[in-house]
């Protein structure tokens, strides 16, 4: 058994172990631990296949930031786990029924299918031309042949944002909204009121 090999079933081996960890684990935060080790498995996978670039992505982007973002936002949530234990037990049923039918659909999926005229399934894929390396030939192809996709891709994540943006910014009813430009403007006349209430009365504010 070669080094590749061995480190091929190595990095898939811990990959699907932490995969099933991450549904099975009962603690959120356990699972968003076991989902970061299966980042790091998968991005030792894709340098195997010497696509280096799409690894350091993988662990950069994914394990950097997203996985980080869950990992906080888990912690700071209030979980019940006894709640959680409970709409388990109750959907159970329905969620092995689901599961079930998802894989007889991918088990007739596989069973049917057969490659067409013209598909290379035992061939090695080229790799990057004479000169250029793996991060130069994906840069190239995606600013050349799919530049229009890579924008539109780029269009639909603005259109997102912006939506999420209004979403949050709009004006819902019987909500206080922050005033910069009042707050500034206030002087001590405005802001200050002196009193001095006798024995028993009240203030009116």
């Amino acid at each position: 058994m070669t080094t590749a090999v061995f480190a091929f079933y190595l990095f898939a081996t811990v990959l699907l172990t932490s995969a099933v960890m991450v549904i099975m684990s009962r603690n959120p935060v356990h699972s968003v631990l076991w989902l970061i080790v299966a980042f790091f498995n998968a991005g030792g996978l894709f340098i195997l296949l010497g696509a280096e670039f799409l690894a350091m992505l993988l662990i950069i982007v994914y394990v950097g930031a997203v996985a980080v973002l869950f990992l906080f936002v888990v912690m700071m949530l209030d979980i019940d786990f006894a709640e959680l234990r409970t709409g388990f037990a109750r959907y159970l049923p329905l969620g092995l029924a689901v599961a079930g039918v998802i894989f007889a659909e991918i088990v007739l999926a596989v069973g049917a299918w057969t490659p067409g005229a013209g598909v290379a399934m035992n061939d090695r894929l080229a790799g990057p031309p004479e000169g250029m390396t793996n991060t130069q030939w994906i840069g190239s192809v995606l600013y050349t042949d799919y530049l229009f996709v890579f924008q539109a891709a780029g269009l639909v994540l603005l259109v997102a944002m912006i939506g999420a943006i209004v979403l949050t910014h709009r004006q819902r009813p019987g909500t206080k909204r922050q005033d910069i430009g009042q707050q500034v403007a206030r002087t001590p006349a405005g802001a200050v009121h002196k009193a001095q209430p006798g024995s028993g009365q009240g203030v009116e504010l």
